[in-house]
């Protein structure tokens, strides 16, 4: 999943993807769920932006 290719509303949840991506590549052994819990925290993201992201990653393949 490249940033490019995703294209939520707000600043908030395109930082968290930054992230996410970043955090992927460095960490393998985090899963999904992990993440996207802790880019909730970092970001504060409501429930259903983290919904979205979680959708995105599975459609992805991560």
């Amino acid at each position: 999943m490249s940033s490019e290719g995703v294209l939520p509303e707000g600043e908030r949840i395109r930082k968290a993807v930054r992230w996410i991506l970043e955090t992927f590549k460095e960490d393998k052994n985090k899963t999904r769920r992990e993440v996207v819990e802790e880019a909730q925290r970092r970001f504060d993201l409501t429930p259903l932006e983290c919904e979205f992201l979680e959708r995105k990653l599975l459609e992805e393949g991560f």
